[in-house]
């Protein structure tokens, strides 16, 4: 892209005076190339390790208080097996959030639905598939919490 419109008059006395030392505003005919490749200045957004890190770890914390009470609880400790383990899911769902959000800001979309700012409509279908999947593993997670009463 230039700066501004060609001097087209100047190009053609240049041409007709026969000044060699004169160019045109823009690149030779003989250094043009075939193909023009388009460099982006700004880097690629990606998630970065230290952006990653705090998310897995507080995935792993939540995961693991889920789980723990769940495999080992014998229920003799008066339900705090299962306080532990709603408070697991909860530090688990709350590092997902966070997950999706860091992807979102790099602009990582859910599969199936458009990009952000593309103005399309996302698909109703995907959506409810989505939808449903969230309210099936919450139904699983607390009726197996449930269960350890």
């Amino acid at each position: 892209m230039e700066a501004g419109p060609h001097d087209t008059d100047q190009q053609q006395r240049a041409a007709a005076d026969g000044a060699s030392g004169l160019s045109p505003d823009g690149p030779d005919d003989q250094d043009v190339l075939a193909e023009q490749v388009e460099v982006e200045l700004r880097p690629a957004r990606r998630l970065r390790i230290w952006q990653l890190a705090p998310i897995v770890a507080l995935a792993a914390v939540g995961s693991l208080m889920f789980g723990f009470p769940l495999a080992f609880g014998t229920g003799g400790t008066g339900g705090a097996g299962a306080v532990v383990a709603m408070l697991g899911l909860l530090i688990s769902c709350c590092a997902a959030g966070w997950g999706v959000m860091a992807a979102r800001r790099v602009g990582h979309t859910w599969p199936g639905l458009p990009p952000r700012g593309s103005g399309e409509r996302p698909d109703w279908r995907v959506i409810a598939l989505y939808a449903g999947m969230g309210a099936l593993l919450v139904a699983l997670a607390v009726w197996r919490v449930a269960r350890l009463r």
